[in-house]
Formats: C-alpha cells, structure tokens, sequence
C-alpha cells in the first residue's frame, strides 16, 4: 500500500485486525488496495487501531474516506454512511494512555490542529465477532466486495 505524495484524497481502514470483524476497516482497504480500477491520487492507508496516527495520516488531505467497524444496532455486516457530525461514539476511555481512542477523537484533535480534510466520510460495518481472533467473520467476509464498491462510490 503505497502513498503518493500529497494526494488529495485518502482513503483509511481503521479498527483492530486481531479482533475479528473489528479489522473489517483493513480488510477492505488491503482488498482496496489490488483493484486495477482504484483511481489515481487517492492513498489506501492502514490505520489500524492506532489513533494518533490517524491524525497524521489525514493531514493535508483535502478529502478522506474513513472504514471501520461501528456498532449501530443494525444488522451484522450492514454498511452505513455518516459524517463526523451525524454521529456520536459510545466508547468510554480513560484517558490513560496515547494508544486508546476512537475515530471521532482522532477527527476531533485533527480538526482543532488545523489538520482535518474539509470532506470526510465514515462508512460504519456493523459487526457480528469481536473477540479475539485475526479473520473477519463469514458474514462480513462474504460482503467485502460491497464494502469495496460502497468505498469507490465514495472517491
């Protein structure tokens, strides 16, 4: 997964890929990432769990497009579509530590550096597994293709 320089828009798979469907951010933008037809400058990036580098990540990006699980409610394996705004997370951190954090906190400390694209879209996967484990559930396996078309819809 390469990054061309200072391209405008960025496309970044979050979450945590030992936790099952908690890694479906990477799963799709490693899938993303082989497709002949993804357009050029746009940058596929793994986040993984890792929240402060998110922050570097989208800097100097003038358009970003965010995968992760989310839990919705809704159905294991559904894709929904947000903005920053249209959403709020239910995480409870401590505060302790560097490593912990969201999306949205991480688009929070983006934004009031001065570092956050104009143009940000989240698309939420609902999961099925969280627990331990390095492969996406079968369900949201199945549906990455989807997800990959919903993302290109997006750039």
């Amino acid at each position: 997964m390469g990054r061309t320089p200072q391209a405008e828009t960025v496309v970044v798979g979050a979450g945590n890929p030992l936790l099952a469907d908690e890694g479906i951010g990477v799963c799709v933008v490693r899938e993303l990432a082989k497709r002949p037809d993804l357009p050029r400058g746009v940058d596929v990036v793994e986040a993984g769990a890792s929240p402060l580098a998110l922050v570097h990540i989208l800097s100097n990006r003038r358009r970003a497009v965010l995968v992760d699980c989310a839990r919705m409610g809704r159905a294991p394996g559904e894709l929904c579509r947000f903005s920053p705004e249209g959403v709020s997370s239910l995480k409870r951190l401590p505060g302790l530590s560097l490593h912990e954090g969201d999306l949205l906190t991480s688009l929070e400390i983006a934004r009031r550096i001065g570092e956050c694209p104009e143009d940000v879209v989240i698309l939420g996967i609902e999961p099925e597994d969280t627990s331990f484990g390095s492969q996406v559930s079968r369900r949201l396996h199945g549906r990455i293709e989807d997800y990959v078309q919903a993302v290109l819809g997006e750039i």
